[in-house]
């Protein structure tokens, strides 16, 4: 029994201070090219503008919206913020709205460099194939 005490000890002490640092390492994002983590939307996320006139209502594109009780909004550095905190303000942002109630789920506010990349936008049909009658020529093939 006493050696047992005495090999678990010293293990579970290194278990101890090796603890904390491990679930820090396993969320680190890799770096973009900016030096800043890349974030990862998810697919169902579309590009568009939102401004923020309530806590509970914001202007999508134009048209209002309620936002759901839960909403998530994140800064560029994926910080959460606090809507209320962004009253009057409008931003380019990857939003995503939810399916049951059609209120507004989660946005990411979009730095400059991901505002340049491109994104969906609602109207927009992403597909990769292009018709013959979009190819440069016409689709017209000479041999």
């Amino acid at each position: 029994m006493n050696r047992c005490r005495r090999l678990l000890a010293p293990a579970a002490l290194a278990l101890l201070l090796a603890g904390p640092g491990l679930p820090a390492q396993a969320q680190q994002q890799p770096l973009a090219p900016s030096g800043g983590a890349a974030r990862n939307f998810p697919d169902a996320a579309l590009r568009g503008s939102v401004t923020f006139e309530s806590a509970q209502r914001v202007l999508l594109n134009g048209q209002p919206l309620r936002s759901a009780p839960g909403l998530r909004v994140f800064d560029t550095h994926n910080r959460l913020v606090m809507a209320h905190t962004l009253r009057g303000k409008t931003f380019t942002v990857h939003y995503v709205i939810e399916r049951s109630t059609g209120m507004l789920h989660t946005v990411w506010l979009l730095s400059e460099a991901e505002a340049a990349r491109p994104r969906a936008a609602p109207g927009m049909q992403l597909r990769n194939f292009r018709f013959e009658s979009e190819l440069p020529d016409g689709g017209i093939q000479r041999h």
